[in-house]
């Protein structure tokens, strides 16, 4: 095992996740690499992927999408998130049960009952067999006038819970957002894993797409039991190597110190990352990337609601948005202390730049 230090490891992840370095070839790499990307923010998630690509181009996003090879739900935490198609199906078996189990006390809040759900099932899977797709708004104006129970936060859980148990999902763009159309007529030949395969599975994937990461940061980002983590890893650790982190064990893809070694420059660069970032949330720990004293001006009051970032040597050292429409469209970005030199001036440059 060697050492590393916690700005190290920063810079490493960045490679690992290839915001800096040779870029996936395309959308769908880009997605199958990291196994699973943030999606609660549409645009900010395209984004996400589109950066880690060749072309940097939101339309081979949204062409992924529609030609079926990434596909968007709620695979893991009860959170959405843009993942492979075929790999959907196990993450939903393998990690969907723990997101369910609060699902009947959310249902006593908003007012479900079990009936309602299956009633709606049954409504949504007449509407969208054959291939037809719905946006969300067509598909709860369908279930209304079918008589299915979809005022305020019915209509949410019901699209969520049909997505958790596997009938919806989220695939084609239409008006800007994604279309539901029904999994097993989206994803036709999806992978089949056993119980162990899948934690194997899930455990190599994060790592090599995220490390060097700890037990804790599988856990979180996965939401799955200690237990299972390491079980995962467990199955997978002569494919992975290891780094000590001031005392702490990380794992990563054997490949990520050369990788970093190619290409340091443009990794300890300067970088702006959108909202809800896998380079951010994709931990337990992000306190190599933000630091602790900060973490609030990227969350602020813990709303969940995370700002886009400007990242340089690996570390967050602000965040950034546009404001104003048209014309008057600009940046406007946000030092945590002060910016190093020469950073407020490329912000505006790298903005344009984003896809």
């Amino acid at each position: 095992m060697t050492t590393a230090t916690p700005r190290e490891v920063a810079l490493l992840r960045l490679v690992a996740q290839r915001v800096a370095g040779p870029p996936f070839p395309d959308a769908a790499a880009a997605v199958r690499g990291l196994l699973a990307v943030q999606g609660q923010d549409w645009p900010g998630a395209v984004t996400s992927v589109a950066l880690r690509t060749a072309d940097r181009s939101r339309a081979g996003v949204q062409a992924a999408c529609e030609a079926g090879a990434v596909v968007r739900s709620w695979p893991m935490r009860g959170t959405l998130h843009l993942t492979p198609a075929e790999d959907l199906p196990w993450m939903l078996g393998l990690l969907g049960t723990r997101a369910l189990a609060g699902a009947a006390k959310r249902r006593a809040v908003v007012g479900l009952t079990e009936d309602d759900l299956e009633r709606s099932r049954g409504v949504a899977v007449a509407a969208l067999s054959g291939g037809r797709r719905l946006g969300r708004r067509e598909l709860l104006a369908v279930l209304a006038e079918a008589g299915c129970a979809v005022a305020g936060q019915q209509g949410y859980h019901t699209l969520w819970y049909l997505s958790q148990t596997s009938t919806l999902v989220l695939g084609p763009v239409e008006g800007g957002d994604q279309a539901f159309v029904l999994l097993d007529e989206w994803v036709p030949v999806p992978r089949r894993l056993d119980r162990e395969e899948a934690l194997a599975e899930l455990a190599l994937r994060y790592v090599t797409g995220h490390g060097p990461a700890t037990v804790a940061d599988l856990v979180r980002w996965a939401g799955t039991t200690v237990r299972d983590a390491r079980a995962g890893l467990a199955a997978v650790r002569d494919r992975l190597t290891s780094v000590d982190v001031d005392g702490t064990e990380m794992l990563m893809d054997p490949a990520t110190p050369e990788r970093l070694a190619a290409c340091r420059a443009d990794a300890e660069g300067l970088h702006l990352l959108p909202g809800f970032d896998e380079v951010v949330l994709g931990y337990a720990d992000r306190t190599c990337t933000v630091p602790p004293e900060h973490a609030d001006r990227i969350v602020p009051g813990g709303n969940g609601v995370f700002r886009a970032t400007v990242v340089t040597g690996g570390q967050a050292v602000g965040t950034w948005r546009w404001t104003g429409t048209g014309a008057r469209r600009r940046v406007e970005a946000e030092p945590f202390t002060t910016f190093p030199d020469g950073v407020a001036g490329r912000v505006p440059e790298l903005a344009a730049a984003l896809p």
